[in-house]
C-alpha cells in the first residue's frame, strides 16, 4: 500500500493511509489476529457475518425493485460548519454589522 506525501503535508497522507487500510480492513484483521479465536467462536462469528451480508442484500434488491422505500440520505453539510474546521469569516448581515 502506498500514500504519496504532498507538500510536506504528512497529516493528510496519514488521513489516507488510514482510510484506504478501513477500506482493505487491515484494522478488523489486526483486531482479530489479536487473540486466538476457538474454531467454534469462529464459526458463530462467520455464520453471523453470512447473515448480515445476506441481510444486507436482500434489503437492497428490495429497495431496488421497489418493494421497501430508501433511506433517506444524510446531509452533506449544507451551510453547516464541518466538525474540526475553523469557522469561516464570512459576510455578515447588515443588522449584524450595524450593532458592531
Amino acid at each position: 500500500m502506498q500514500v504519496l506525501v504532498r507538500d510536506n503535508n504528512v497529516d493528510q497522507a496519514l488521513r489516507v493511509l488510514k482510510k484506504k487500510m478501513q477500506r482493505e480492513g487491515i484494522f478488523r484483521e489486526m483486531k482479530a489476529r489479536k487473540a486466538y479465536e476457538k474454531p467454534s467462536e469462529r464459526k458463530t462469528r462467520e455464520k453471523a457475518e453470512a447473515i448480515r451480508r445476506n441481510r444486507k442484500a436482500a434489503r437492497k434488491q428490495a429497495i431496488r425493485e421497489g418493494l421497501i422505500a430508501a433511506p433517506k440520505p444524510k446531509p452533506r453539510f449544507a451551510g453547516q460548519r464541518r466538525p474540526g474546521t475553523a469557522p469561516s469569516a464570512g459576510p455578515r448581515s447588515e443588522t449584524t454589522a450595524s450593532k458592531a
